[in-house]
C-alpha cells in the first residue's frame, strides 16, 4: 500500500501544478486490485484533501475573486453532481470514445489560448469583455464537470483552456482558479459516493494523506513557472492522458 500512498503524493502535486494527477492513482488502484468504479469513487475522496491544500498553497492569486469564484463554483457543483450520478448508471466503457476527443481539443485550446485572448478583447475593445466569462463560460464549465464528477483525468486542463479563452487573467491565477474549481466537484462526487458506492477506506485514506502533502508542494512548485513554461507542463501531461486514455 506504499505505493498508494506515493501515488497519492505525487497526484496530489501534479494535480496543483498542472492537472491529471488521477492518471496517477487510478492506475496504481487498479494494480493493488481494486475494481475500475471502486478505484474511481476511492481516489474521488482521496484527492479532496490535495484539492484543498493545493487552494491553501495559492491563495495569494486568489485574492479579489471571491464573486467569480463563487459563480463558477456553482456550474461546477452542477456539473459533478451529474457526473457522479453518471459514474454509478452508466455502463463503464460510455465515454471511452469521447474522453480522449474532450481532452485533446482542451490542449488545442491551451496552445492557442495566448491567441485567441487576444482577439476576444479586441473584438470586445478590450476592458469591456465580461469579467465572469458570461453564459458560455458557465456552461462550458458545467459540462466539464460532469465529466470531471465521472473520471476527472485531465479535468483542470479542460477549465485552464476554458478559463484562458473567457477570462482576462494571467495562467498563474487560472491555474489557482483550477484548483477551487476541482476541490468543488471532488467534494460534491464524494457527498454522493459517501451514500451509494462502494470505496475502500484504506486507499482512501493513503491517498488522502499524501495528496495532501503533495498539493501543498504542488503550489510552491507551480508558483515559480512562467507562463510558457506552465502551458507546455499542461500540453505535456495532457498528451499523456490522452494515450493513456486510448491505450486502456
Amino acid at each position: 500500500m506504499m505505493a498508494v500512498f506515493a501515488a497519492g503524493v505525487s497526484a496530489g502535486a501534479v494535480n496543483t501544478a498542472v492537472g491529471s494527477g488521477t492518471l496517477i492513482t487510478f492506475p496504481v488502484l487498479l494494480a493493488v486490485g481494486l475494481p475500475p468504479v471502486t478505484a474511481v469513487v476511492s481516489n474521488a475522496l482521496g484527492l479532496i484533501p490535495g484539492s484543498i491544500s493545493g487552494v491553501v498553497g495559492y491563495r495569494r492569486e486568489l485574492r479579489g475573486m471571491r464573486r467569480l469564484i463563487m459563480k463558477l463554483s456553482l456550474a461546477c457543483a452542477f456539473g459533478g453532481l451529474g457526473g457522479a450520478v453518471l459514474l454509478l448508471t452508466l455502463p463503464e466503457s460510455a465515454f471511452d470514445g469521447i474522453v480522449p476527443i474532450l481532452v485533446g481539443f482542451a490542449l488545442v485550446l491551451v496552445i492557442l489560448q495566448p491567441r485567441l485572448s487576444k482577439r476576444l478583447r479586441e473584438r470586445h475593445h478590450e476592458g469591456t469583455a465580461r469579467r465572469d466569462g458570461g453564459i458560455l463560460l458557465f456552461g462550458g464549465l458545467m459540462l466539464a464537470s460532469v465529466y470531471g464528477g465521472y473520471f476527472a483525468a485531465a479535468q483542470g486542463i479542460i477549465y485552464v483552456s476554458m478559463m484562458g479563452i473567457l477570462l482576462n487573467e494571467t495562467l498563474q491565477r487560472l491555474n489557482a482558479l483550477k484548483n477551487v474549481l476541482a476541490a468543488v466537484v471532488n467534494a460534491v462526487a464524494a457527498a454522493v459516493f459517501l451514500f451509494v458506492a462502494d470505496y475502500n477506506w484504506t486507499a482512501v485514506a493513503l491517498i488522502a494523506v499524501g495528496s495532501a502533502l503533495g498539493g501543498y508542494a504542488g503550489a510552491s512548485v507551480g508558483r515559480r513557472f512562467s507562463p510558457t513554461v506552465l502551458r507546455l507542463l499542461i500540453v505535456a501531461v495532457g498528451s499523456v492522458a490522452i494515450v493513456h486514455l486510448l491505450v486502456n
